[in-house]
């Protein structure tokens, strides 16, 4: 399995740079309270087996095909994350349910996938995808540090930009640390993820 802590940091620096030099872009989200088309949407891996973590390759292939999934029916993904047995992501979209059936359609491609290349075929890999209407500026916000932040959560990074699967890093240079400390400050996560969310062992 690709496990992210046992890598070196000259791994670790050669896969973060690769990851900026594809400039992957992050786009600020607007203020928009009252406006219902802002989701969080995520899914977990079945039992949070870390499946999407089988090596570093799958991981950046499954985080381009989520990206481009979610592009399909978004106006804009503002902040993703993938992980080793989950993901998340804040879109602004006006068809959800499209973007629900689609995330399933992905799940169904890499579940067919990925048990052929570990001849486990029938094995679950995926939980349905969920999906969460942001209530406010502050909701949004604290959505965006939580999805930052789960890669420190979860113990697969010290800093935000240390993980190469995220849009934090992109975030950071946008924003500035300066102004991403404030926002941190300003909009805590608290109980985001709690019951479900639950740090890999």
């Amino acid at each position: 399995m690709y496990n992210w802590r046992k890598m070196t940091e000259a791994q670790r620096a050669e896969a973060l740079d690769f990851r900026q030099r594809a400039g992957v872009p992050w786009h600020g989200p607007p203020h928009l309270i009252g406006d219902r088309a802002l989701y969080h949407v995520s899914a977990a891996c079945y039992e949070h087996h870390p499946l999407i973590g089988f090596s570093a390759q799958r991981m950046a292939i499954f985080e381009k095909a989520l990206r481009d999934t979610l592009a399909s029916h978004s106006e804009s993904t503002f902040a993703w994350c993938v992980l080793p047995n989950h993901y998340h992501a804040l879109i602004r979209t006006e068809n959800v349910l499209g973007v629900l059936a689609d995330l399933g359609r992905l799940h169904g491609r890499t579940s067919f996938q990925w048990n052929g290349e570990e001849q486990c075929r029938g094995r679950q890999c995926w939980h349905r995808a969920a999906e969460r209407t942001m209530r406010s500026d502050r909701h949004q916000w604290a959505t965006v540090n939580y999805i930052h932040h789960n890669p420190v959560h979860h113990r697969y990074a010290k800093r935000w930009q240390d993980w190469p699967y995220s849009s934090a890093a992109r975030f950071l240079q946008d924003v500035g640390k300066e102004r991403a400390s404030e926002i941190w400050t300003e909009y805590p996560v608290l109980d985001c993820g709690k019951g479900w969310d639950e740090p890999d062992l």
